[in-house]
Formats: structure tokens, sequence, C-alpha cells
């Protein structure tokens, strides 16, 4: 058994996983996040600045849903992410579509068919059993 203190109540909690937040301040930040999503929506052509004043919520935590690409603005809105391989500038996630196909196509070079080659057989080689003198 994990038991942590909240990082925002600081109420005693079992910690599984994720954020090191008790359950309750969880449901609160979903709440939170559904409101901002729905202001989102609601209002395509806003920025960060104008969301973290209209739905109390911090830059920092937009940045981070929008980083776990649970989030995203409208293409005409500048949101100031960039990516974290080259530095181009994305809406959401951590990578640009370019970086994220370079990745891809990384991992699936790594796992390249076995080819089968046929060893020759050398005396030399041939387990055999050999005493030595005494």
């Amino acid at each position: 058994m994990d038991v942590r203190n909240c990082k925002k109540c600081g109420k005693l909690f079992n910690y599984v996983s994720g954020p090191m937040i008790c359950p309750l301040c969880k449901e609160e930040l979903e709440e939170k996040f559904q409101e901002v999503k729905k202001y989102v929506s609601e209002h395509p052509g806003c920025g960060i600045p104008e969301v973290t004043e209209e739905c109390d919520v911090t830059a920092n935590q937009i940045k981070q849903w929008l980083r776990e690409e649970r989030l995203e603005f409208s293409s005409s809105t500048n949101v100031g992410l960039t990516c974290e391989n080259c530095g181009a500038s994305i809406r959401s996630g951590r990578f640009c579509s370019k970086c994220r196909n370079n990745m891809a196509n990384d991992l699936q070079g790594m796992y390249k068919k076995k080819t089968i080659v046929e060893k020759k057989t050398d005396t030399k080689d041939n387990p055999r059993m050999h005493f030595l003198d005494r």
C-alpha cells in the first residue's frame, strides 16, 4: 500500500498511478477539463490567456491537456506549443506529424525479418571428444 499526500489539498490517499492527487481532486480536475473543453468548442477563436481568465484554470494545466492530446484549439489560434524534437509549431501533442512518422518508421525498421543462414559444417567445428594424455 502506497500512501501519499495530495499535491493539491494535502490529504492522505492511497496512491495507485498517475498524478499524485487524491480521487476528489482528480474528479474536480476532470470537471474543470469538461468546462474548458466546452468553452473552447463554443469559442473557436479563443486562446490560452482567454480560457485561463474565463474558466479559472492555469495556463500550465491547459498546456498539459494539449500535450496529452485531450484538448485542441482551432487552427486559426496560435497555441504556442512546439515539437519536442524539431521545434516546429504544433496545436496539440508532443511531436509534429513529420517527427511522429519518422519515429514510427524507425521503430518498424528495428524489427526486420530474421533471415536463416545455412552454416557450413567444418571438420574443425564438429563436436568431438578429445582426450589429453596424462
